[in-house]
């Protein structure tokens, strides 16, 4: 005789078991139609680099003032899988973090998610806003709770990758 107990438990664990696929097959349907779509960067490169270069990245050393005697916002990679210590990624009105193809500042860390902080100009100052990563982004090793604004020398942690703040 069958214990009807034992028959609902493996119904219980059955359905648990298929709530929980379909749960980690609705996150990745939603992740892939979130980097499928492509879309033009809504900064414009650094104008000092070689032409032709549409990436934003320059070496540490390049030399170059903002136009028009504006601000010449950039993050300055001190340690991030896949890049070179010391390049720079112009901010410019802003940009996006993460390791989708719809990032402008784009992560090869694991513990980024694939649209994980934006960079925004409001008025003089870059704001960085947490895009509800995962994980979580930390300026100056504090934990993000909500759009803070940036000044020269800050430090911005997402996963392994930290970058310093720079505004000449």
């Amino acid at each position: 005789m069958v214990d009807p107990v034992s028959v609902a438990l493996k119904f219980a664990f059955l359905a648990i078991l298929y709530l929980f696929l379909l749960w980690i097959s609705r996150n990745a349907l939603k992740d892939l139609r979130r980097t499928s779509v492509t879309t033009s960067p809504p900064y414009a490169p650094y104008a000092g680099g070689a032409p032709g270069d549409a990436t934003g990245i320059q070496s540490a050393s390049s030399q170059g003032g903002a136009p028009d005697g504006m601000a010449d916002p950039r993050l300055v990679v001190e340690r991030a899988p896949g890049h070179v210590p010391g390049m720079e990624y112009e901010v410019g009105e802003g940009a996006v973090m993460g390791r989708g193809d719809q990032a402008e500042i784009r992560l090869e860390d694991p513990f980024a998610s694939s649209r994980h902080a934006r960079l925004v100009r409001q008025g003089a100052a870059i704001v960085l806003e947490d895009l509800g990563s995962t994980n979580g982004t930390y300026l100056n090793e504090e934990l993000l709770s909500g759009p803070q604004p940036l000044h020269p020398g800050d430090r911005v942690r997402i996963g392994d990758s930290e970058f310093t703040y720079l505004d000449r």
